[in-house]
């Protein structure tokens, strides 16, 4: 009896881009409305903390010295813009390696898959890029884990959904 280990090795396979952008742009709302429930029940920091934040990215860290229960149109569009655009970003290249590996076509794979990409999120965005940004070290925590893990494991699922969905059926000869 013999044992085959089906490993997936890197492949030049073009990805789905447009399913790669849709998938890591709801990926993004789940991801922005679990913050938002998270901060508005059980963090004390108010709901306009992490729109903060995020558009201190852009308009730089004295966005912050407002109080987390004001808000700001300008802030939370500027944080809509930049979340939706990293949410994208963020599909493109999970598109890439999921193409690259082929994962595409296992299911059972994708949510391990996309949940490894939201932890590897998590870490670089709240332990490596805080030396660019140390404001974000704040989000630290089991919660921010979590939501980045979900925005993984959906943004993996839908892009399976979607890539599934534009496959054309091989024609027999």
């Amino acid at each position: 009896m013999e044992l085959q280990l089906h490993l997936h090795r890197w492949g030049r396979n073009r990805p789905d881009w447009t399913a790669a952008a849709v998938s890591g742009f709801a990926a993004g709302a789940i991801l922005m409305v679990l913050e938002l429930a998270w901060a508005a029940t059980m963090s004390g920091n108010g709901p306009w903390r992490t729109p903060q934040l995020v558009a201190a990215l852009v308009l730089g860290p004295d966005t912050l010295a407002a109080s987390a229960y004001s808000f700001s149109v300008r802030v939370a569009a500027l944080a809509l813009v930049i979340h939706y655009a990293l949410g994208i970003l963020f599909g493109l290249v999970l598109g890439y390696v999921i193409a690259g590996f082929h994962y595409e076509t296992s299911l059972g794979v994708m949510p391990l898959f996309g949940a490894g990409v939201g932890v590897l999120l998590y870490l670089v965005n709240f332990y490596v890029l805080t030396q660019l940004t140390p404001w974000f070290a704040e989000l630290r925590g089991w919660s921010t884990l979590i939501a980045h893990i979900v925005f993984g494991v959906s943004t993996a699922l839908l892009y399976w959904q979607l890539w599934r969905r534009g496959v054309k059926p091989q024609r027999s000869a």
